[in-house]
């Protein structure tokens, strides 16, 4: 969508989708004229360690400046590897700098580090603090492997494109120690609440200005209403690139990512959505005060693009070659929301239940992050759509536990913005939801031969017992659900649910269909 603006106002009209101009003004490669000056952005955001995903990205993304909104990465020291490989993605991409997102930082410090020291570009966060090394306690740094961040993430950086100077700012997400999967690695470390962030944001800017720069980029892990204060709040930023809620913005509407900064200049907002499906190209056009006076906003749709076989190959050397476990005959879509139900995760709870002989199986929506495609499907597929390594837990779980969690998740999913953590995947069992309440109203049991067997969830049992097998993430480590059993109560398997799915396919050795729904029910 191509609109014009002015630099305090603006006219509704030119904001509809106009089919003839997109076409016409599609392509910026021409010499922008005397007085103005023009751009393109290509950007991801919140990629996962989608490494599938990566190799068709590599195929379709362009732009003069290429960034990332952070989340690139996926898990703790166990996917050290998978964040190997997303390193070397985005410096073939080109990447040139990327938010910090709380992913980044599920690692120890030093693994980061690693990590962040084979980036071609910069990681940064200009609202990010850390305790100084030498007065920290020295057995709790070499026990927790801390070292000094500021010396691998930046607050601003200057880039050259096509002779201009560009400023870019990165900010990690106010809630970062909230969203860590190990808070002891970084007890050093905060971040700013909003307001200081935009006073950090703020001071970044008014440096690089100083500096000569009139185009600026935000680089932000802070999420899209946060984006939104920020853009209103600050002068002096044209450009955010968002991530941390996965939103999937297309086009420009004003009011929703086309917002004035305080002293009345358009700030430009986009974010691609989640798990690499999406990527994105921004057209830009500045004046000669670096105003923006034309933007055009671009979704690729990653499926539609083919893999990259360098990238491929690349990946394969670092995390060996995949292995071809059966074929997928069909598959319903997969679900935009974490408020519908998702039939690919109801299959992994299905690998899980069937393969551990378990009464019943639970899986994060949330965690869900990607989806079976029809064709042949290889173990690199599944562990994309299970990446964390999160091994699979089993435990005895009374009635009343079980029923708690429910209602405890499903309030809070729907009282949350992004509805996190989503509704539950399940096997063995069926639910139904009053999305208007945001309650749960009704479960039942299923055995497994098929039939149902009522819960009373208002008076739900104490002395009887399900088999329950889950990860570890929602069993006994308590992020974002009730604990259902101790560590210790639990049979701890080895294996994440890719080896469990991968397993139970070769099993059943037949096509596959992935349409197990009905399983979640609406008042």
């Amino acid at each position: 969508m191509n609109i014009k603006i002015s630099p305090l106002n603006i006219n509704p009209q030119l904001l509809s989708f106009r089919e003839s101009k997109v076409s016409k003004q599609n392509s910026l490669e021409k010499s922008p004229a005397k007085d103005s000056f023009e751009m393109s952005i290509g950007y991801v955001n919140d990629l996962h360690g989608q490494t599938n995903n990566m190799t068709r990205i590599l195929s379709g993304i362009k732009g003069d400046l290429r960034v990332s909104a952070g989340d690139n990465n996926i898990g703790d020291e166990k996917n050290k590897a998978v964040n190997l490989a997303v390193v070397k993605f985005m410096n073939l991409a080109g990447i040139k700098g990327s938010a910090l997102g709380n992913h980044e930082m599920d690692t120890k410090q030093k693994d980061f580090a690693d990590t962040a020291s084979k980036f071609n570009g910069s990681y940064f966060a200009a609202n990010l603090n850390q305790d100084l090394i030498e007065e920290e306690d020295p057995e709790e740094v070499e026990e927790q492997e801390r070292i000094q961040l500021s010396n691998y993430i930046k607050k601003s950086a200057i880039v050259e494109v096509k002779g201009e100077k560009i400023g870019l700012i990165g900010t990690a997400p106010v809630d970062l120690t909230e969203r860590i999967t190990h808070p002891a690695y970084h007890k050093d470390c905060s971040v700013d609440d909003l307001d200081d962030s935009i006073e950090d944001i703020q001071e970044e800017v008014d440096k690089l200005r100083k500096q000569g720069v009139n185009k600026i980029v935000l680089l932000s892990h802070m999420g899209n209403e946060r984006d939104k204060i920020v853009a209103q709040n600050t002068e002096g930023i044209d450009v955010i690139i968002g991530g941390h809620t996965h939103e999937l913005i297309k086009d420009l509407k004003e009011g929703e990512n086309l917002l004035y900064s305080r002293t009345g200049e358009p700030v430009v907002m986009t974010e691609a959505g989640k798990n690499g499906n999406y990527f994105g190209k921004l057209n830009l056009t500045f004046d000669k005060d670096g105003v923006i006076t034309k933007a055009q906003n671009n979704l690729g749709e990653t499926r539609l693009f083919p893999k990259n076989m360098i990238n491929q190959y690349i990946i394969n050397q670092i995390l060996g070659e995949p292995e071809i476990v059966g074929y997928i005959k069909s598959a319903v879509e997969p679900p935009l929301t974490l408020i519908e139900e998702n039939a690919h995760a109801n299959f992994m709870c299905d690998a899980m239940r069937y393969e551990l002989g378990t009464d019943i199986a639970l899986w994060n929506n949330s965690g869900t992050r990607s989806f079976f495609q029809e064709g042949i499907i290889d173990s690199r597929d599944i562990k994309d759509i299970a990446p964390f390594e999160d091994r699979i837990s089993v435990a005895d779980v009374s009635e009343k536990k079980l029923v708690d969690m429910f209602k405890h998740t499903i309030e809070a999913t729907y009282r949350t913005h992004g509805n996190k953590p989503g509704l539950l995947a399940v096997s063995g069992l069926n639910y139904t939801v009053d999305p208007e309440e945001g309650k749960l109203t009704a479960m039942n049991f299923v055995d497994k031969d098929g039939n149902e067997h009522p819960i009373d969830i208002e008076n739900p049992r104490e002395d009887k017992f399900y088999k329950v097998a889950q990860d570890s993430f929602m069993m006994f480590e308590g992020a974002d659900f009730d604990v259902l059993a101790p560590k210790e109560e639990c049979i701890n398997y080895p294996f994440n649910k890719d080896f469990i799915a991968c397993r139970y396919i070769k099993r059943l050795n037949t096509p596959i269909e992935i349409n197990q729904t009905g399983r979640i029910r609406f008042e």
